[in-house]
Protein backbone atom coordinates (compact mmCIF):
# COMPACT_ATOMS: atom_id res chain seq x y z
CA UNK A 1 0.00 0.00 0.00
CA UNK A 2 1.35 3.21 -0.62
CA UNK A 3 1.28 6.33 2.16
CA UNK A 4 -1.24 8.47 0.77
CA UNK A 5 -1.41 12.62 1.52
CA UNK A 6 -3.82 13.76 3.17
CA UNK A 7 -5.22 15.38 0.03
CA UNK A 8 -8.81 17.62 -0.17
CA UNK A 9 -10.42 15.60 2.94
CA UNK A 10 -9.09 11.90 1.08
CA UNK A 11 -10.20 13.43 -2.42
CA UNK A 12 -7.78 13.70 -5.40
CA UNK A 13 -7.03 14.16 -9.15
CA UNK A 14 -5.79 10.79 -10.57
CA UNK A 15 -3.24 12.85 -12.05
CA UNK A 16 -1.66 14.39 -9.10
CA UNK A 17 -0.98 10.86 -7.59
CA UNK A 18 0.20 9.33 -10.67
CA UNK A 19 2.55 12.07 -10.94
CA UNK A 20 3.75 11.60 -6.88
CA UNK A 21 3.38 7.74 -7.25
CA UNK A 22 3.59 6.26 -10.77
CA UNK A 23 0.06 4.88 -12.74
CA UNK A 24 1.11 1.34 -11.75
CA UNK A 25 0.48 2.44 -8.24
CA UNK A 26 -2.28 3.74 -8.43
CA UNK A 27 -3.68 1.40 -10.38
CA UNK A 28 -2.39 -1.21 -7.88
CA UNK A 29 -3.93 1.06 -4.78
CA UNK A 30 -7.43 0.87 -6.69
CA UNK A 31 -7.42 -2.57 -7.28
CA UNK A 32 -6.61 -3.46 -3.87
CA UNK A 33 -9.36 -1.04 -2.75
CA UNK A 34 -7.27 1.62 -0.97
CA UNK A 35 -8.43 3.99 -3.57
CA UNK A 36 -11.65 3.95 -4.82
CA UNK A 37 -12.79 5.85 -8.26
CA UNK A 38 -15.30 9.15 -7.77
CA UNK A 39 -15.03 9.33 -11.14
CA UNK A 40 -11.71 8.87 -14.07
CA UNK A 41 -10.26 12.01 -12.98
CA UNK A 42 -11.20 11.79 -9.26
CA UNK A 43 -10.12 8.99 -6.66
CA UNK A 44 -11.01 8.71 -2.66
CA UNK A 45 -9.56 7.55 -0.26
CA UNK A 46 -11.92 4.67 0.40
CA UNK A 47 -12.48 4.78 4.35
CA UNK A 48 -14.25 8.32 3.98
CA UNK A 49 -15.98 7.86 0.66
CA UNK A 50 -19.46 8.14 2.59
CA UNK A 51 -18.27 11.34 4.29
CA UNK A 52 -20.28 15.12 3.13
CA UNK A 53 -16.79 16.71 2.90
CA UNK A 54 -15.15 14.17 0.68
CA UNK A 55 -17.76 13.56 -1.84
CA UNK A 56 -17.96 17.27 -1.55
CA UNK A 57 -14.24 17.85 -2.09
CA UNK A 58 -14.19 15.49 -4.91
CA UNK A 59 -17.11 17.26 -7.10
CA UNK A 60 -15.19 20.30 -6.36
CA UNK A 61 -12.05 19.27 -7.91
CA UNK A 62 -14.06 17.48 -10.83
CA UNK A 63 -15.71 20.63 -11.73
CA UNK A 64 -12.41 22.89 -11.36
CA UNK A 65 -11.35 26.28 -10.36
CA UNK A 66 -14.40 28.13 -10.95
CA UNK A 67 -16.99 25.59 -8.35
CA UNK A 68 -18.67 26.44 -5.55
CA UNK A 69 -20.74 24.19 -3.66
CA UNK A 70 -24.50 25.10 -3.65
CA UNK A 71 -28.34 24.55 -2.83
CA UNK A 72 -28.66 21.15 -0.48
CA UNK A 73 -24.65 20.76 -0.11
CA UNK A 74 -23.91 24.02 0.92
CA UNK A 75 -26.92 24.22 3.24
CA UNK A 76 -25.73 20.88 5.07
CA UNK A 77 -22.01 22.75 5.11
CA UNK A 78 -23.61 25.38 7.26
CA UNK A 79 -25.01 23.14 9.94
CA UNK A 80 -28.43 22.46 8.23
CA UNK A 81 -29.39 18.94 8.75
CA UNK A 82 -32.64 19.18 7.05
CA UNK A 83 -31.07 19.87 3.77
CA UNK A 84 -30.58 17.01 1.23
CA UNK A 85 -27.51 14.85 1.80
CA UNK A 86 -26.89 13.65 -1.89
CA UNK A 87 -26.42 14.95 -4.35
CA UNK A 88 -23.97 16.71 -4.37
CA UNK A 89 -24.97 20.22 -5.50
CA UNK A 90 -22.27 22.27 -7.34
CA UNK A 91 -22.54 25.53 -9.12
CA UNK A 92 -20.25 26.66 -12.43
CA UNK A 93 -20.48 29.73 -14.74
CA UNK A 94 -22.42 29.46 -18.04
CA UNK A 95 -19.63 28.77 -20.34
CA UNK A 96 -18.37 26.11 -18.42
CA UNK A 97 -19.51 22.57 -19.09
CA UNK A 98 -18.08 19.43 -17.03
CA UNK A 99 -18.42 15.83 -17.70
CA UNK A 100 -21.22 14.06 -15.70
CA UNK A 101 -20.39 12.09 -12.69
CA UNK A 102 -22.81 9.86 -11.00
CA UNK A 103 -24.23 11.58 -7.67
CA UNK A 104 -23.17 14.86 -8.80
CA UNK A 105 -25.98 17.63 -10.50
CA UNK A 106 -24.12 20.47 -11.44
CA UNK A 107 -26.25 23.91 -11.99
CA UNK A 108 -25.12 26.70 -13.98
CA UNK A 109 -25.40 30.75 -13.51
CA UNK A 110 -23.59 33.79 -12.65
CA UNK A 111 -21.89 34.73 -9.36
CA UNK A 112 -18.91 37.05 -8.01
CA UNK A 113 -16.20 36.40 -5.51
CA UNK A 114 -18.17 38.43 -3.00
CA UNK A 115 -21.08 35.62 -3.33
CA UNK A 116 -17.95 32.69 -2.20
CA UNK A 117 -17.38 31.78 1.09
CA UNK A 118 -14.90 29.08 2.49
CA UNK A 119 -15.46 25.95 4.80
CA UNK A 120 -12.31 23.18 5.56
CA UNK A 121 -11.13 24.48 2.60
CA UNK A 122 -14.19 23.88 0.75
CA UNK A 123 -15.42 26.96 -2.01
CA UNK A 124 -19.08 27.23 -1.40
CA UNK A 125 -21.85 30.02 -1.98
CA UNK A 126 -22.07 32.79 0.99
CA UNK A 127 -25.24 31.56 2.87
CA UNK A 128 -27.75 33.85 2.15
CA UNK A 129 -27.11 33.04 -1.57
CA UNK A 130 -27.67 29.40 -0.61
CA UNK A 131 -30.78 30.03 1.37
CA UNK A 132 -32.46 32.55 -0.87
CA UNK A 133 -31.69 29.98 -3.53
CA UNK A 134 -33.07 27.29 -0.94
CA UNK A 135 -36.54 29.10 -0.58
CA UNK A 136 -37.18 29.73 -4.01
CA UNK A 137 -36.71 26.21 -5.56
CA UNK A 138 -36.44 23.56 -2.84
CA UNK A 139 -39.26 21.90 -1.49
CA UNK A 140 -41.04 23.98 0.84
CA UNK A 141 -40.92 22.07 4.26
CA UNK A 142 -37.27 21.78 3.58
CA UNK A 143 -37.03 25.13 2.66
CA UNK A 144 -38.08 26.53 5.90
CA UNK A 145 -36.32 23.88 8.09
CA UNK A 146 -33.43 25.28 6.42
CA UNK A 147 -34.19 28.72 7.36
CA UNK A 148 -34.99 27.77 10.81
CA UNK A 149 -31.38 26.00 11.04
CA UNK A 150 -29.66 29.00 9.71
CA UNK A 151 -31.27 31.66 11.44
CA UNK A 152 -30.60 29.33 15.08
CA UNK A 153 -26.92 29.29 14.22
CA UNK A 154 -26.34 33.09 14.04
CA UNK A 155 -26.52 35.51 17.64
CA UNK A 156 -29.52 37.07 17.89
CA UNK A 157 -27.92 40.43 17.06
CA UNK A 158 -26.98 38.93 13.66
CA UNK A 159 -30.00 38.14 12.19
CA UNK A 160 -31.76 40.84 11.50
CA UNK A 161 -28.71 41.70 9.49
CA UNK A 162 -28.41 37.97 8.10
CA UNK A 163 -32.57 38.54 6.72
CA UNK A 164 -31.76 41.72 5.48
CA UNK A 165 -29.21 39.98 3.04
CA UNK A 166 -31.55 36.79 2.32
CA UNK A 167 -34.55 39.12 1.28
CA UNK A 168 -31.92 40.90 -0.78
CA UNK A 169 -30.51 38.14 -2.47
CA UNK A 170 -34.32 37.14 -3.40
CA UNK A 171 -34.81 40.06 -5.24
CA UNK A 172 -32.14 40.39 -6.79
CA UNK A 173 -32.40 37.12 -8.71
CA UNK A 174 -32.71 37.33 -12.60
CA UNK A 175 -35.19 33.96 -12.43
CA UNK A 176 -38.42 35.57 -10.41
CA UNK A 177 -39.95 31.85 -10.17
CA UNK A 178 -40.34 30.90 -6.61
CA UNK A 179 -39.29 34.38 -4.94
CA UNK A 180 -43.10 34.77 -3.86
CA UNK A 181 -43.23 31.51 -2.21
CA UNK A 182 -39.23 32.40 -1.00
CA UNK A 183 -40.54 35.58 0.97
CA UNK A 184 -43.89 33.92 2.12
CA UNK A 185 -41.17 31.34 3.96
CA UNK A 186 -38.80 33.53 5.26
CA UNK A 187 -41.33 35.16 6.78
CA UNK A 188 -42.48 32.09 9.20
CA UNK A 189 -39.15 31.06 10.16
CA UNK A 190 -38.15 32.36 13.28
CA UNK A 191 -35.01 29.81 14.16
CA UNK A 192 -37.05 28.71 17.17
CA UNK A 193 -37.99 25.33 16.42
CA UNK A 194 -35.80 22.55 17.92
CA UNK A 195 -35.84 20.42 14.55
CA UNK A 196 -36.71 20.04 11.14
CA UNK A 197 -40.04 18.37 11.91
CA UNK A 198 -41.46 21.49 14.27
CA UNK A 199 -40.53 23.57 11.27
CA UNK A 200 -42.96 21.36 9.03
CA UNK A 201 -45.57 21.58 11.87
CA UNK A 202 -45.44 25.12 11.57
CA UNK A 203 -46.05 25.05 7.73
CA UNK A 204 -48.26 22.62 7.77
CA UNK A 205 -50.15 25.06 10.39
CA UNK A 206 -49.77 27.75 8.15
CA UNK A 207 -51.38 25.33 4.92
CA UNK A 208 -54.25 24.82 6.85
CA UNK A 209 -54.85 28.29 7.44
CA UNK A 210 -54.70 27.90 10.90
CA UNK A 211 -53.10 30.81 13.25
CA UNK A 212 -49.75 31.01 12.95
CA UNK A 213 -48.29 29.61 16.71
CA UNK A 214 -45.87 31.30 18.42
CA UNK A 215 -42.47 28.43 19.06
CA UNK A 216 -40.85 27.65 22.01
CA UNK A 217 -43.42 29.69 24.16
CA UNK A 218 -42.12 29.56 27.97
CA UNK A 219 -44.53 29.45 30.90
CA UNK A 220 -43.14 30.77 33.75
CA UNK A 221 -44.18 31.95 37.27
CA UNK A 222 -45.26 34.62 38.77
CA UNK A 223 -41.53 35.90 39.21
CA UNK A 224 -40.21 35.04 35.64
CA UNK A 225 -38.78 31.62 36.58
CA UNK A 226 -39.24 29.59 33.34
CA UNK A 227 -41.36 26.22 34.14
CA UNK A 228 -42.21 25.11 30.98
CA UNK A 229 -41.02 25.11 27.34
CA UNK A 230 -43.87 24.70 25.11
CA UNK A 231 -43.35 23.52 21.15
CA UNK A 232 -46.14 25.95 19.93
CA UNK A 233 -48.95 27.72 21.49
CA UNK A 234 -51.74 30.35 20.94
CA UNK A 235 -51.04 32.16 24.37
CA UNK A 236 -54.01 34.28 23.89
CA UNK A 237 -56.01 31.00 23.76
CA UNK A 238 -54.10 29.00 26.21
CA UNK A 239 -53.52 26.63 23.65
CA UNK A 240 -50.05 24.57 22.96
CA UNK A 241 -49.00 21.83 20.68
CA UNK A 242 -46.13 19.13 22.34
CA UNK A 243 -44.75 17.38 19.10
CA UNK A 244 -43.30 14.20 20.71
CA UNK A 245 -40.23 12.59 18.60
CA UNK A 246 -39.43 9.23 19.90
CA UNK A 247 -35.71 9.87 20.89
CA UNK A 248 -36.77 13.02 23.02
CA UNK A 249 -40.27 11.45 24.83
CA UNK A 250 -39.37 7.40 24.75
CA UNK A 251 -38.07 7.96 28.36
CA UNK A 252 -40.68 10.84 29.03
CA UNK A 253 -44.05 9.64 29.81
CA UNK A 254 -44.49 9.93 32.98
CA UNK A 255 -42.95 13.37 33.52
CA UNK A 256 -44.48 14.69 30.22
CA UNK A 257 -48.03 13.29 32.21
CA UNK A 258 -47.22 15.39 35.02
CA UNK A 259 -46.80 18.55 33.42
CA UNK A 260 -49.27 18.10 30.76
CA UNK A 261 -51.61 17.84 33.87
CA UNK A 262 -50.09 20.66 35.92
CA UNK A 263 -50.80 22.86 32.32
CA UNK A 264 -54.54 21.89 32.53
CA UNK A 265 -54.61 23.03 36.10
CA UNK A 266 -53.02 26.35 34.99
CA UNK A 267 -56.16 26.60 31.79
CA UNK A 268 -54.05 25.38 29.22
CA UNK A 269 -55.19 22.89 26.60
CA UNK A 270 -52.24 20.77 25.79
CA UNK A 271 -52.37 18.28 22.35
CA UNK A 272 -49.70 15.96 20.93
CA UNK A 273 -48.29 15.62 17.86
CA UNK A 274 -46.23 12.74 16.34
CA UNK A 275 -44.27 12.41 13.34
CA UNK A 276 -47.39 10.51 11.95
CA UNK A 277 -49.49 14.03 12.20
CA UNK A 278 -46.94 15.07 9.06
CA UNK A 279 -47.81 12.14 7.07
CA UNK A 280 -51.86 12.44 7.74
CA UNK A 281 -52.23 16.04 9.61
CA UNK A 282 -56.01 15.75 9.42
CA UNK A 283 -56.37 14.57 13.42
CA UNK A 284 -53.75 17.22 14.62
CA UNK A 285 -55.75 19.96 12.36
CA UNK A 286 -59.19 18.87 13.77
CA UNK A 287 -57.95 18.78 17.44
CA UNK A 288 -56.00 22.32 16.97
CA UNK A 289 -59.51 23.90 15.46
CA UNK A 290 -61.66 22.35 17.97
CA UNK A 291 -59.76 23.74 20.56
CA UNK A 292 -59.51 27.33 19.36
CA UNK A 293 -63.64 26.94 18.84
CA UNK A 294 -63.93 26.21 22.42
CA UNK A 295 -61.58 28.87 24.02
CA UNK A 296 -63.26 31.80 21.29
CA UNK A 297 -66.66 30.52 22.57
CA UNK A 298 -65.59 30.70 26.13
CA UNK A 299 -63.99 34.01 25.82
Amino acid sequence: MIELPNGLHGAYRRCDLIAAFGRHAIRTAVRQGQLVTFHRQVLLRREVTTQLRTRAAAALLLAGERAVLTRHTAARMYGCTAADFAPIDILVPYARRIERAPGVVVHNGTFTEDDIAEIDGLRLLAPEQVLADLLCRARRPTALACADQMLAGLPAAQRPGFRDAVLRAISARADIRGTRQARVMFDLATGLPESPFESQLLLMFYDRELPVPTPQHSITTIDGRELYRLDFAWPEFRIAVEYDGYAAHAERHDQDRRRDEDLAARGWIVIHATIDDLMAPSRLVSAVREALQARRLTA
